[in-house]
C-alpha cells in the first residue's frame, strides 16, 4: 500500500481485492468512453473518484463503493437534456414537478436506475448514492454524504471549478468534522449558492432541509431525561 496525491491532500491508496481492482478498472474504463464527449466532466468524474475514496478512507466508509460511487455518478451528464427528461419519464420519474424544471437534477436518478444493469456486480448502496448525490435525501448514509461532499468539493476540480469561500470551507472541514457536519455544510452552501444565482430550488430541497434541520436539532438537544 502506498501514498498518493488526491487533490491538495495526501492519502494511502487502498489495498483493492484482485476482483474489486478488475471491477473499478471495467468501470473506469467504462466511464472514460462515456464521458470522452466532455473532457471536462471527465476530468471532474476522476476527481470525484478520487476525492470520495479519501474520504471514505478519513470517515469509515467502504473506499470500494466510494470510489465506484464517484466514478459512475455524472454517467449520464453526456445525455441531451430532452432525451435524459423522456428517458426520466420511461422510467416513471415523479419529482412533483415538471421535469424540466428539474432537469440538471435528473442525470443521477435516472443512471442509478438504468446502470444495475450495467454493472450488477455493484451493491445497491453505489446506487443510492448516485441516486441522491443531486437531491440529497432526508436519510443520508455515510456513503451517501461522501459521495455528496465529493461532487462539489473536489479538490482536483481546481481548475475546473475556483475554490470560492464555501468551497474552501467544506474542504477545511475534511478530518477536522463528522462527516453529518461536512455534509450538512456543503448542503446548505448548494442551497445559498442556488439562491443567490436567482436559479430554480427544487421544492423537494426544501423539504429536505427542513427534516435534516429538524434531525440535527433533535439530536443536539440528545435524549429525553426523565424524571
Amino acid at each position: 500500500m502506498s501514498d498518493r496525491t488526491n487533490g491538495e491532500k495526501i492519502v494511502r491508496a487502498v489495498a483493492y481485492a484482485p476482483e474489486q481492482q478488475d471491477l473499478l478498472a471495467c468501470i473506469e474504463s467504462a466511464v472514460r468512453v462515456q464521458l470522452a464527449p466532455k473532457p471536462k466532466r471527465l476530468a471532474h468524474s476522476l476527481s470525484v473518484a478520487d476525492c470520495c475514496e479519501g474520504l471514505a478512507l478519513t470517515y469509515g466508509v467502504d473506499p470500494f463503493c466510494a470510489r465506484a460511487a464517484g466514478l459512475l455518478h455524472d454517467w449520464d451528464k453526456v445525455v441531451p437534456a430532452g432525451e435524459l427528461i423522456s428517458r426520466a419519464r420511461d422510467l416513471g420519474i415523479d419529482m412533483g414537478v415538471d421535469l424540466e424544471l428539474v432537469e440538471p437534477l435528473l442525470h443521477g436518478i435516472v443512471a442509478a436506475r438504468e446502470l444495475p444493469d450495467v454493472f450488477p456486480e455493484l451493491p445497491r448502496e453505489v446506487w443510492r448514492a448516485v441516486e441522491v448525490h443531486t437531491t440529497a435525501a432526508a436519510a443520508m448514509s455515510p456513503l451517501d454524504q461522501a459521495l455528496f461532499v465529493a461532487g462539489r468539493h473536489a479538490a482536483g476540480d481546481l481548475p475546473l471549478r475556483p475554490a470560492t469561500p464555501g468551497i474552501q470551507t467544506v474542504r477545511e472541514l475534511v478530518g477536522k468534522a463528522p462527516l453529518e457536519e461536512v455534509f450538512w455544510t456543503s448542503f446548505v452552501g448548494g442551497i445559498t449558492y442556488v439562491l443567490e444565482g436567482g436559479r430554480y430550488l427544487y421544492p423537494g430541497t426544501i423539504d429536505t432541509y427542513n427534516s435534516l434541520a429538524a434531525a440535527r436539532r433533535n439530536a443536539s438537544r440528545g435524549p429525553a431525561k426523565r424524571a
